[in-house]
């Protein structure tokens, strides 16, 4: 019959999945526990457990010093014995030992501390095998059972382990009830003590990504790239696909035959339109269609320097409201799935309003050139304000017209821009060029002011802009509390004072002759320094010293006096010097009150225990503590009174002294 530690140790395997030798590494560290709980072993002893994976048998094997004679014998064993385990053992060394009694004799105590090593050892394998497989998971998609609800996550069953679904994370009007089967994106993994902790998506654009992938084989495959993906949970998403391989069709591999493909993850994204759109090098070619189904004619790009890349989009006027969507989203998802910054226009008021300023430049040079298209598109503005019939060919001759203003306004639009920039070089050429190769930090303006300046990225850049554009500069500090801008001004004005070559070399890390000449100098003046350091703290140790032995004289004066009641010889005091008339009549007028106050205490009769109301706390409470250093006994060998002295806890003496 199979041995019983054999037996559980199969079934744990089994139960938490896990490997053999994880759970034997468990049983041997809870083997070790309990004979340490029921020997009284101490930590520094070493104990080891070995166990059979075949047969199941366990052993405890104990350090132990090798002696001739046995005193402890849980801690020593004879050479005989020892050389059993260890044949080349000697007196002194120290051996592992097996212990003789088996685990059966472990008492309940130490069962009681074996189990609970087991299943900590178990709990904390167990949860690295979790946090290991999911780990490697993520960023891919897993199915999960709703387990529970509240106002702030779903709680989904993966298994062994639970999900986490936010509700930030969750597709707005999808309804969840208990036991359904949910298709998430595993987003992150994060360890913890009582397992991995799995947050989950079902918003994230990636999932999309990846539901094309299950579903379309050429995407899988690599024959067909998703190049970008803009989302809006539960409403709509662009996707925008290209052919890696000559022949195939990108959006239809993704629509499938009669839409079967893409039918299938719109039905798992809760019924969210996806519009599949091909992707084109051309920026122009792409907006156009990221703005699909909406029919576009013409994009013109701009690069602004504020602003960035925008693109102005022309599209007829029964397109304007499908082009922009239902509250802008059309034309958002395009901004996202481009890139670009997208301003829709209608061809019908584009040309109203050109209509409107031909006399003024930059359209006044369109009159001459397109005289007979201007009035041919004037007369069918009128034709539609009268609320008359207008034919296509009618709105494609509008549409013409339309895109040669939109050309003329953009090729005003790039002369400025080219203007503005020679401006720019030609400002920038005058400032030094170590100004663009210093941080912010180097102005010093403080956290709030640094931190607001901080995509300006350099000292130069900040200069150019209060030189050319200082609207926009007090634009990103006006929330700063304070005068910001003049504080960056007297920064700025300082920084022009200073040696730009020394900064430069300062923040970039690299040494500057002054710096190694200063290093000199320390290092020349390095003994001085060292020798009034060190000369410091003697001083300061032997006055140390000097106001303690001044303080026992003083104590051991008191003591004798008060004891004794003798007088004590002093020192002869120096003769005084000859001071003027003015100060002598000071003293004896002093003398006078003096005498008068002693002259009061004796008729006063003081006696023991009252206290003089002129004292000051500290004169008592110092008075106090020189009293408590010294005790007046009677010594028998003696046959008299003597005065002890308590030593202070700094010197290494009997804690009292004869004085």
């Amino acid at each position: 019959m199979a041995n019983e530690l054999q037996v559980a140790f199969k079934e744990i395997a089994e139960m938490r999945a896990l490997p053999r030798e994880i759970v034997l590494e468990a049983l041997q560290s809870a083997l070790v526990s309990a004979y340490r709980r029921d020997s009284g072993a101490s930590s520094a002893q070493a104990v080891e457990a070995r166990i059979d994976s075949a047969t199941g048998q366990a052993q405890i094997f104990v350090e132990k010093e090798v002696t001739d004679e046995v005193i402890t014998p849980s801690t020593e064993v004879l050479l005989d014995k020892a050389r059993e385990f260890n044949p080349e053992a000697e007196l002194g060394d120290t051996v592992m030992v097996l212990v003789e009694h088996t685990t059966k004799q472990f008492g309940r105590i130490a069962a009681q501390t074996a189990k609970q090593v087991i299943l900590q050892k178990i709990r904390e394998a167990e949860r690295k095998s979790l946090y290991e497989e999911y780990i490697t998971r993520q960023g891919d998609l897993i199915t999960g059972t709703v387990q529970s609800m509240n106002s702030s996550m779903v709680t989904l069953s993966l298994g062994r382990a639970e999900a986490t679904l936010p509700r930030a994370q969750q597709i707005p009007g999808e309804r969840y009830r208990p036991h359904d089967k949910v298709r998430v994106y595993l987003l992150e993994v994060k360890p913890s003590t009582r397992g991995p902790q799995i947050i989950v998506s079902r918003s994230h654009r990636n999932m999309l990504r990846r539901l094309l992938e299950y579903e379309v084989p050429e995407i899988y495959n690599g024959q067909v790239e998703i190049k970008s993906i803009a989302r809006e949970a539960g409403y709509r998403s662009k996707v925008a696909v290209a052919a890696l391989q000559e022949g195939i069709d990108p959006v239809g591999a993704c629509v499938g035959m009669r839409g079967i493909r893409i039918q299938n993850i719109v039905k798992e994204l809760n019924d969210e339109k996806i519009d599949v759109i091909e992707w084109n090098p051309s920026a122009e070619a792409f907006i156009s269609k990221a703005l699909s189904p909406a029919r576009v004619t013409g994009v013109y790009l701009e690069e602004d320097l504020n602003q960035g890349r925008t693109a102005v989009v022309l599209v007829p006027e029964d397109q304007l409201s499908l082009a922009i969507g239902r509250e802008g989203q059309n034309a958002r998802l395009a901004a996202k799935l481009t890139g670009w910054r997208i301003d829709i226009k209608s061809v019908t008021e584009t040309v109203e309003g050109a209509l409107e300023n031909l006399d003024l430049p930059p359209l006044d040079t369109l009159a001459a050139r397109h005289k007979g298209l201007i009035e041919e598109v004037q007369a069918i503005v009128a034709k539609k304000q009268a609320s008359l019939t207008v034919m296509q060919e009618e709105y494609n001759r509008m549409a013409e017209f339309a895109d040669l203003v939109e050309r003329r306004l953009l090729q005003e639009r790039e002369e400025a821009r080219h203007e503005e920039l020679e401006r720019i070089n030609a400002v920038k050429s005058t400032l030094p060029q170590q100004l663009f190769s210093l941080p912010i930090e180097a102005l010093e303006l403080g956290n709030d002011l640094t931190d607001a300046i901080r995509p300006l990225e350099n000292v130069g850049t900040i200069m150019l802009l209060t030189l050319i554009d200082e609207d926009r500069l007090q634009g990103m500090i006006a929330d700063v509390p304070g005068s910001p801008m003049d504080a960056v001004q007297v920064a700025l004005d300082e920084m022009m004072e200073v040696d730009l070559d020394e900064m430069v070399a300062r923040y970039s890390g690299k040494r500057v002759v002054k710096e190694e000449r200063e290093e000199a100098e320390f290092v020349a003046e390095a003994p001085e320094a060292i020798e009034e350091e060190v000369a410091a703290p003697v001083e300061a140790v032997a006055e140390e010293v000097l106001e303690e032995a001044a303080d026992e004289a003083e104590e051991d004066e008191e003591v004798l006096v008060g004891a004794f009641g003798g007088a004590v010889i002093q020192e002869p005091e120096p003769e005084p010097e000859v001071e003027s008339i003015e100060v002598l009549e000071e003293k004896e007028e002093k003398l006078a009150t003096e005498t008068d106050f002693e002259q009061m205490l004796v008729e006063f009769n003081y006696e023991d225990g009252d206290e003089l109301y002129d004292q000051t706390e500290e004169q008592r409470s110092r008075k106090k503590g020189k009293n408590k250093r010294r005790q007046l006994v009677f010594d028998e060998d003696m046959g008299e009174v003597v005065s002890k002295r308590r030593r202070k806890g700094s010197r290494k003496r009997n804690e009292w002294d004869d004085f």
